[in-house]
C-alpha cells in the first residue's frame, strides 16, 4: 500500500508551500507527488490532469493524502462524482491534519457519506462567497474609475499596425505574434476586437466552435464534441430528469444493442457528458444495477476525456 500526495492551487500566483509543509513527512519519505497547478476549483477533480495520473497509477489499498479537503473537492457535485470512483477502486482518502485527519473520506458507510457531503456543501458555500465578494470588489473598483485586468500586451498604435498587416498585407497571425513578441491568442483577440477576422470559417455546420482551420492548422475547440455510449439504464434515468436539452440529445442518439442490454450513442460537447454524470449520479446510487451503470458511464466519459487530452499533448 502506497501513500500518494495530491497538491492543487488555484492560480499561477498561488504557491503550494503550505500544502507541502503539511505533507512534509510523506514527501520526505518518498511518497509520489501529483500536482494540479493553477486549476480552477469548479473543474471536477476527476477531470484534472494530475489527479487522473494519480488514479492511473494507484492500486487497491493505496491512500490519497491531501493537506485539506478544499484542495481536492469544493462542491457537492464533485464529491458525488469522486467517492464512487475511489470506493470502486479500493482507494483511501485522508486529510493530513485538522479535525478530519482521522477519517477515511472514501469509506463506504452512511456516516462518512454524511460528513463528506456536509463538508462539501460548506466548501461550496465558501467558494461561492469568495466569488461573490470578488465580483463586488471588481464592480466597486470599476465604479471608482480604476483600470482592471492585465495591462495590454500591445499599445494602440501596435494594435492598429497588426490589423493593417493582417487585412491589407495578408500577414499570418503566427508571424505577427513572432514579430511583436506575443502569443497568437493575443493577436487574434486584437483582430476580433477590430472585426478583422471572418469567424464564420471557424464554426461547424451548426454554428458551434469546432476544429477550425486557423492559420493553416487545426486547433481543438475549448469544449469539443465527443461521442460516448450512454448505458440504457442511465439514458432512461436522464429521460426523466427534466432537462429538455439532454432529453433531445438522447432521442437523437443511436441505440446500440448489446446482448440483453443497450446503450445510446450520443455525440455532444464534453461538458454535456459531464453534466449527464452529475445529473444521474444520485438517483442511480440506490441500486446495484444503477451504481454499475453509473460507473460504466463515468469511466467512458473519463476515458474519452483522457484520450482527448493525450492527443492534444502529442507533438
Amino acid at each position: 500500500m502506497t501513500d500518494r500526495v495530491y497538491l492543487r492551487h488555484s492560480t499561477d500566483k498561488q504557491a503550494d508551500a503550505r500544502q507541502r509543509h503539511a505533507l512534509a513527512r510523506l514527501i520526505k519519505a518518498g511518497a509520489p507527488v501529483y500536482d494540479d497547478p493553477a486549476t480552477f476549483s469548479r473543474v471536477l477533480s476527476l477531470h484534472r490532469t494530475g489527479f487522473q495520473q494519480l488514479l492511473d497509477e494507484a492500486v487497491v489499498g493505496d491512500t490519497i493524502r491531501i493537506a485539506d479537503a478544499a484542495r481536492l473537492f469544493r462542491s457537492v457535485a464533485d464529491v458525488i462524482a469522486l467517492r464512487p470512483v475511489l470506493i470502486r477502486r479500493g482507494l483511501h482518502l485522508k486529510v493530513e491534519s485538522g479535525l478530519l485527519s482521522g477519517i477515511d473520506l472514501a469509506a463506504d458507510d452512511a456516516s462518512t457519506k454524511m460528513v463528506v457531503s456536509v463538508l462539501a456543501a460548506v466548501l461550496e458555500f465558501q467558494r461561492d462567497m469568495i466569488s461573490e465578494n470578488t465580483k463586488e470588489g471588481v464592480a466597486a473598483a470599476a465604479a471608482s474609475g480604476k483600470t482592471l485586468g492585465r495591462p495590454t500586451a500591445l499599445d494602440e498604435a501596435q494594435a492598429a499596425a497588426v490589423v493593417t498587416a493582417y487585412t491589407e498585407q495578408g500577414t499570418a497571425v503566427k508571424a505577427l505574434a513572432r514579430q511583436y513578441g506575443t502569443s497568437p491568442k493575443t493577436i487574434r483577440r486584437i483582430l476580433d476586437d477590430a472585426g478583422a477576422r471572418d469567424l464564420s470559417a471557424h464554426q461547424d455546420a451548426e454554428g458551434q466552435p469546432g476544429l477550425a482551420a486557423i492559420d493553416g492548422q487545426e486547433e481543438p475547440a475549448v469544449d469539443p464534441t465527443v461521442v460516448v455510449d450512454v448505458p440504457g439504464l442511465v439514458a432512461e434515468h436522464l429521460q426523466d430528469s427534466g432537462d429538455e436539452a439532454i432529453r433531445r440529445l438522447l432521442e437523437c442518439g443511436q441505440t446500440i444493442r448489446r446482448g440483453q442490454g443497450y446503450s445510446v450513442r450520443v455525440p455532444a460537447p464534453l461538458s454535456v457528458h459531464v453534466a449527464m454524470i452529475e445529473r444521474s449520479s444520485t438517483g442511480l446510487m440506490q441500486s446495484p444495477a444503477g451504481r454499475k451503470a453509473h460507473r460504466i458511464h463515468s469511466d467512458r466519459v473519463l476515458r474519452t476525456d483522457h484520450e482527448l487530452t493525450t492527443q492534444q499533448k502529442a507533438p
